[in-house]
């Protein structure tokens, strides 16, 4: 039995197939970790969720910010943007219960010595208070009023964390730290629309990783930084090879640390500067 965490699909279903045969995945015996965004931008979202959702025991994956955009234009609280391919997952006869699994998935999974999220941790967070910030967004997410929820968020741009910080505010920060975040300051004020290379982060900002302290315990898996590349760093591991754009998926065995990729093929998508 072995554990594999896989960087963001984003719906680039046959590399994932690929992939999968790669490391010679068997759903009976093996476990996938996935690091979000499983959809938009690639060619196939609507057969990724259905496979990832077919996992059942034998899979999880925490919220990425395209697979909480999918959300959001389901039930109509966003308007598409230039590059979305979500129309094949939105046409669906399952996409209600799709957007009912998707919007229940958690923003942080714990296990064997590993942390997962999508985009990272906020440095002065320790991992149970990480765990239990997320959760307060969980419940949110999992409520029958989600998109009251929702429609508040897109409304907020909190790019500061404060134990203070209550109510919507509140949950919109802990939102963008786990679905946003890239770069950091000292004082934790976060660059939520910055996506270039570590290089070229804004004055006083650096990669969240460089600020945190290495806990020997335990290391952090993440995605949603393609510009960065497999990294490993200070006790973490980014996983987003950018498949979507032309790169490669990367597989991450838990038991020993090796790394197993495929290449994307041709990119989907043309990054434009600034893109997330």
């Amino acid at each position: 039995m072995a554990t594999y965490a896989i960087g963001d699909v984003q719906g680039c279903y046959e590399p994932l197939r690929r992939l999968l045969d790669v490391i010679d995945f068997d759903p009976a015996a093996d476990r996938l970790w996935f690091a979000g965004d499983l959809v938009n931008r690639g060619p196939d979202s609507l057969s990724v969720l259905r496979f990832v959702k077919g996992l059942g025991p034998a899979g999880v994956s925490v919220l990425g910010n395209h697979d909480l955009h999918l959300i959001c234009r389901a039930e109509e609280i966003s308007s598409a943007k230039r590059q979305d391919t979500l129309d094949g997952v939105l046409a669906a006869d399952d996409r209600d219960e799709l957007i009912d699994w998707l919007r229940r998935l958690p923003l942080i999974h714990c296990g064997d010595g590993y942390v997962l999220s999508h985009a990272g941790l906020l440095p002065r967070w320790s991992t149970p208070e990480a765990v239990e910030l997320a959760g307060e967004v969980e419940a949110r997410m999992r409520a029958a009023d989600y998109r009251d929820f929702l429609r508040a968020q897109t409304a907020q741009a909190v790019g500061a964390w404060s134990n203070d910080l209550t109510g919507t505010e509140r949950w919109s920060c802990i939102l963008g730290v786990f679905t946003r975040l890239r770069c950091c300051a000292a004082d934790g004020r976060m660059a939520l629309s910055f996506s270039g290379a570590p290089a070229d982060a804004p004055e006083g900002y650096s990669p969240w990783f460089a600020w945190r302290r290495e806990d020997p315990r335990e290391t952090v898996l993440y995605g949603h930084w393609a510009a960065l590349g497999l990294h490993r760093e200070n006790g973490t591991v980014c996983l987003d090879s950018g498949c979507v754009w032309g790169g490669s998926l990367t597989a991450f065995r838990l038991d020993d640390g090796e790394i197993f990729q495929v290449p994307g093929g041709e990119a989907h998508v043309t990054r434009p500067s600034g893109q997330v």
